[in-house]
């Protein structure tokens, strides 16, 4: 079992920066694939971005040039830096992993841990 804890969600003004945390409860070392999601009110969760072993990172469209991903297997954790924040941004973020040693993400199965989430507001 792989505990996920996010922070640095918060307020912030259209075009500003905010940085999100996500701390493993155990080594992140054997996890193939870790990533954000987030879930906006009335909207389906959607991938922001996912970082895999092999150093690859995956963006959604919408972030893309705004949003970078990052991964500290030394520390357990994985980070998302967001800048150029907009409106449409706003949203909680959900730190995720699949399973150590799995492949459900990689599959389409999606990810196997979900971290509780951290809001992001971006007022226009």
């Amino acid at each position: 079992q792989v505990q996920l804890v996010e922070s640095g969600g918060g307020l912030v003004q259209a075009g500003g920066s905010l940085r999100l945390s996500c701390a493993a409860s155990s080594s992140i070392s054997s996890i193939n694939a870790m990533g954000w999601y987030r879930q906006a009110p009335g909207k389906q969760r959607e991938m922001v971005a996912v970082a895999t072993s092999d150093g690859v990172t995956h963006y959604a469209d919408s972030v893309k040039g705004r949003f970078t991903i990052s991964r500290d297997n030394a520390k357990n954790t994985i980070g998302l830096q967001m800048n150029s924040l907009k409106a449409e941004d706003t949203a909680v973020y959900y730190c995720a992993a699949e399973e150590p040693y799995g492949s459900s993400w990689y599959l389409g199965y999606g990810m196997d841990y979900w971290g509780k989430g951290t809001l992001v507001t971006v007022s226009s």
